[in-house]
């Protein structure tokens, strides 16, 4: 399949999932599994990308402005950055999901109070985000072999930092790999952190929130906030995306 009819393969799929019902999903649990998000071709041809980029192994120790942007990501494994220019269907699809997601994002800024907003197409939102000095791309593949992890992390709060984000499986747990569960936490005010595993297969991706998102209380709409982790790889290889629309 060539690169045109994979982008377009990939449109497609999109447009056909259930929006409303992924809003739905993202306001009640902050999260929506997409089942077989990448075909192998996809997945296979974002794993190529990856490898002609250069491994930044994640040091647990590292901490302050002085740790690279992988360092900071806290954990023990190795990321391979993604530049701009994705491998297709992604660079299509990360368009055309944008468009879906800004509608959301920009309703929970609303209920929020928050004053700004999102552009509704991904290429005045990254341009914006060049403006603002916002040039190293988040996006990137992870390698985790046994004992590695990503610990417990999430997006600031900056208003223009997109609160919401896609991240993927590529490999088959249970025969590439063990353990390496994607883990999320939410905190809500004066209540414990509610854990939450998202039940991914090879190719399995899901919409996560990554800041903040609004939740209806008693007196109104509150904020809570919500983290993401890869428990330890206790053996074989785990690989996954996370695929962001801001940069840093």
């Amino acid at each position: 399949m060539s690169a045109h009819e994979a982008a377009t393969a990939g449109s497609m799929m999109l447009n056909r999932l259930d929006w409303a019902d992924i809003a739905h999903q993202l306001d009640a649990e902050g999260q929506a599994v997409l089942p077989g998000l990448l075909r192998h071709d996809d997945m296979q041809a974002l794993i190529d990308h990856a490898k002609a980029g250069t491994p930044q192994r994640l040091d647990p120790e590292a901490r302050g402005a002085g740790a690279s942007g992988a360092e900071r990501a806290s954990g023990c494994g190795e990321l391979r950055v993604l530049g701009d220019l994705l491998p297709e269907p992604l660079q299509a699809w990360r368009s055309d999901c944008y468009r879906h997601l800004a509608a959301i994002a920009n309703r929970w800024h609303a209920r929020l109070n928050v004053a700004d907003s999102f552009p509704a197409e991904f290429d005045v939102f990254q341009a914006r985000n060049q403006a603002a000095g916002r040039r190293s791309s988040r996006s990137h593949l992870s390698c985790l072999e046994a004992g590695d992890y990503l610990a417990l992390r999430r997006g600031d709060d900056d208003p223009q930092a997109f609160p919401l984000q896609v991240v993927a499986l590529l490999s088959a747990p249970g025969s590439d790999f063990l353990g390496g569960e994607f883990v999320m936490t939410e905190q809500r005010p004066r209540m414990q952190s509610r854990p939450m595993v998202l039940p991914l297969r090879a190719g399995d991706g899901a919409i996560i929130c990554c800041a903040s998102r609004p939740v209806s209380g008693r007196t109104g709409d509150y904020r809570v906030r919500l983290r993401h982790a890869i428990s330890p790889v206790r053996a074989g290889m785990r690989l996954g995306l996370e695929l962001t629309f801001h940069r840093d």
